[in-house]
């Protein structure tokens, strides 16, 4: 008959068990039951009834209980639950049932409220393994077909539609694509990326359908690197945890030490037992890795992946900071800095004409010049007949004149102004993209890889973290690198070091404290790996150092670092003072049960509320530490970002600026007063409007954040001397002949405006784009 009797499959019944409640939640709803029957029998005046539902109760968590000590005597120590199966048996034993019971619901309560921690604590790392890709649409000709993700290969097109995750890393192809890169940034707004531009695994597409392609395959890709970094994710190992267990080994030797000295002293077991009850700190030491693991949790969601716990919390205890420069400092790639125009050339015509030369080259001194055209605006021009010879630069033909950009000749002819640009070039350390018409130069680009916007600011926050030694590691030459080290006001400088030159000085401050290393590229691997902690800018950086770090930031912003030591030293300062403030509170406890003071049942009740209250103190390490980093209102992030683009776009007015200056101090003719005019135009068409507007929008919507609108008043002195020099300029335009020509005692002075104003313009830029605009995301 037997075959009449329903089937179920195997994985039904075992996704039937998996639903069940776990041990921890069955524990705390029978030690519930027990002692709230036992109590309404009580009242009742069914004293017999009562003590044997608490007896239950009590019985019913020793199991569990014994089987948690086991576990732990397994792995190597003692731990703390041994103290409550000691109580539990204590309080069968003299007969104390009803704080039996409430011992069982204390560590019932414990238990179920560490799960619920530590369910909560990981629910980002579940979230970012659960949004990994697993599916991909491949074009080919004109079908697309949907293939599993490790399939993809590098060169393959493939198809992102609205709402899909970007499946492997690739670059833009055709439309815009606009995507959600919260995931991998923490940040919420959507990011554009024009045709051409890399895109990163992970990313959502939060606009229409573009394609991709394919640069990396999926196990390549950035997406799969954090993955594997969030798998390795936990708190069981770290140091703190650790440090908990070695409480416990004294801990609990002496609770059975002052246990036996009031049974010997007093004659009284209950005495002993209350003392047992009240030692009883179940949860109380899990408060360490409660904390840990919500640091962690708190890390992911900032853009930070910690690979395990023992990484936090060391980076928690760390005193010197080692960084390396290009791409971690700095950008890790050129910008343009400056572009400088001969006479009779305006300097956007130079680098629109430069950028239209080198758009289809795939040198990264080229995209530099083209993103630099894009981003101010600029329409390229497709060139004809070109040609490209390594080493030299790119030659065709714009507007039918032939034209070329790169390197000069070393034979040619160099007028006199290109020797100022070559000692500019030496000077700052930049390099330079020549243009010449019709083998003529008449314009230079120089380029170089500028400092991170958010580097000063992330020096300064990690100085009030507790880092007291920040030096740079780099293998730059001497004069670049210190010109940096002095701007960020560095401890130490090291320049034109090899890997293993940097291995030797990682090793060498590790001697004297704990040491992290923050670096990107392949040959930061092996320094990442010899300090105590490794730090890699994973967003672009090499996935050799990722590999070998210990903590990655996934977002391309330097600051993130200084969200992680912040996160990591409250993670750490909660985690010691939730275990060491139970331990001092149950040692009170255990004095008072000791002297009689405290019976079991009191003893239990109070016990459970410190323990509670230890393991919610625990959970505040999930939550914003608001000091760490002003909270920006939606509406001034829009504006910062807005007044960043802006600054941007008016770069050519800070060169014309120059220019102008710069002619003035050559041949003081008619070009120089029209290169002057056209400054002027400039200014009042472009530049005050800007700074007008972040006086009386920027600022006041900044003042809130930063402590009132004191704290902009040194930036708004930098305003009143940008109007003042840019009206001194116009009064020496209004003074020259009835020719237009200028007096010979308006020179020196006209010359000092132009170069003064350049000057507070690039520190006034420089400063807003440090000090404000790195706040906005």
């Amino acid at each position: 008959m037997d075959h009449f009797l329903p089937r179920k499959p195997l994985h039904r019944v075992l996704a039937a068990l998996s639903r069940m409640p776990p041990l921890e939640s069955l524990l705390l709803a029978g030690t519930t039951v027990a002692l709230t029957v036992g109590g309404i029998f009580w009242w009742a005046g069914a004293r017999d009834l009562a003590n044997l539902c608490w007896a239950v109760g009590t019985v019913v968590a020793i199991g569990p209980a014994v089987g948690w000590v086991l576990a732990a005597l397994r792995r190597g120590h003692a731990g703390v639950d041994l103290i409550a199966v000691l109580a539990l048996g204590g309080t069968l034993a003299v007969g104390e049932y009803l704080a039996g019971s409430l011992i069982a619901l204390m560590l019932a309560t414990g238990r179920a409220l560490e799960a619920a921690a530590r369910k909560r604590a990981s629910h980002d790392l579940r979230a970012l393994l659960e949004h990994a890709p697993r599916t991909a649409r491949r074009r080919t000709g004109s079908e697309v077909h949907v293939v599993p993700s490790a399939e993809v290969a590098v060169g393959d097109l493939l198809v992102v539609g609205p709402g899909e995750v970007v499946p492997v890393d690739g670059n833009v192809v055709g439309d815009t694509a606009v995507l959600d890169e919260s995931v991998l940034t923490g940040e919420p707004l959507a990011v554009h990326h024009a045709p051409g531009r890399s895109v990163r695994s992970g990313a959502v597409n939060a606009g229409g359908a573009f394609e991709l392609r394919a640069s990396a395959t999926e196990r390549d890709s950035t997406y799969a690197g954090i993955v594997r970094l969030a798998r390795q994710a936990g708190a069981e190992s770290a140091p703190v945890v650790r440090l908990a267990d070695r409480y416990a080994a004294w801990f609990l030797p002496l609770a059975v030490a002052v246990a036996g000295l009031a049974w010997l002293v007093s004659g009284s077991a209950v005495r002993a037992v209350a003392v047992l009850v009240v030692a009883t700190p179940c949860p109380l030491l899990l408060a360490a890795p409660v904390a840990v693991v919500s640091g962690l949790s708190r890390a992911s969601r900032r853009g930070v992946v910690v690979r395990d716990g023992g990484a936090l919390e060391n980076l928690g205890r760390a005193r010197t900071l080692l960084l390396d420069k290009t791409g971690t400092l700095t950008g890790g790639r050129p910008r343009v800095v400056d572009v400088v125009a001969d006479h009779g050339w305006q300097p956007s015509q130079v680098l629109r004409l430069a950028a239209s030369l080198d758009q289809y080259s795939p040198h990264v001194l080229a995209r530099a010049l083209v993103e630099a055209t894009r981003e101010r605006g600029l329409r390229l021009t497709v060139p004809s007949d070109m040609s490209e010879e390594p080493g030299r630069g790119a030659v065709g033909t714009v507007a039918g004149r032939r034209m070329a950009v790169g390197r000069l000749d070393d034979g040619a002819e160099k007028p006199a102004w290109t020797r100022s640009v070559d000692n500019r070039a030496v000077l700052d350390g930049a390099a330079v993209a020549w243009l010449t018409v019709e083998g003529r130069p008449v314009g230079a680009v120089l380029l170089s890889d500028p400092l991170r916007h958010d580097a000063p600011r992330t020096l300064r926050r990690l100085r009030s973290t507790g880092i007291e030694r920040l030096v740079m590691l780099t293998g730059d030459r001497a004069e670049p690198a210190r010109e940096v080290g002095a701007v960020l006001g560095l401890d130490d400088v090291r320049a034109g070091l090899s890997p293993a030159d940097k291995v030797a000085a990682v090793r060498a401050e590790r001697e004297r404290a704990v040491t992290v290393m923050v670096g990107d590229g392949v040959n930061d691997a092996p320094a990442l790996a010899a300090a105590d902690i490794g730090v890699a800018m994973g967003a672009r950086g090499s996935t050799a150092s990722s590999e070998a770090a210990d903590i990655v930031l996934t977002t391309d912003r330097v600051d993130r670092l200084a969200d992680a030591v912040a996160i990591a030293v409250r993670s750490r300062r909660i985690a010691v003072q939730s275990a060491l403030g139970g331990m001092l509170l149950s040692l009170a406890a255990m004095a008072a049960a000791a002297f009689g003071l405290l019976p079991p049942a009191a003893g239990a009740l109070l016990q459970e509320g410190i323990d509670v209250a230890v393991i919610l103190n625990a959970l505040r390490a999930l939550g914003d530490d608001r000091a760490a980093r002003p909270a920006l209102q939606p509406s001034t992030e829009a504006l910062i970002h807005r007044f960043a683009a802006e600054h941007d776009d008016l770069q050519d007015v800070l060169e014309a600026v120059r220019s102008a200056a710069d002619r003035l101090s050559g041949s003081p003719g008619p070009e120089a007063v029209t290169a002057v005019r056209e400054v002027h135009r400039l200014l009042t068409e472009r530049l005050l409007p800007h700074e007008y507007a972040e006086e009386h929008q920027l600022y006041p919507a900044l003042a809130p954040t930063l402590g009132g609108p004191e704290a902009t008043a040194t930036m708004s002195r930098a305003h009143v001397e940008i109007y003042r020099l840019a009206r001194r300029v116009e009064t020496h335009l209004a003074l020259a002949g009835p020719d237009g020509a200028l007096a010979p005692e308006q020179l020196d002075d006209l010359r000092a405006c132009l170069y003064g104003l350049h000057t507070v313009l690039r520190l006034h830029f420089t400063q807003e784009e440090e000090n404000y605009f790195s706040l906005a995301p």
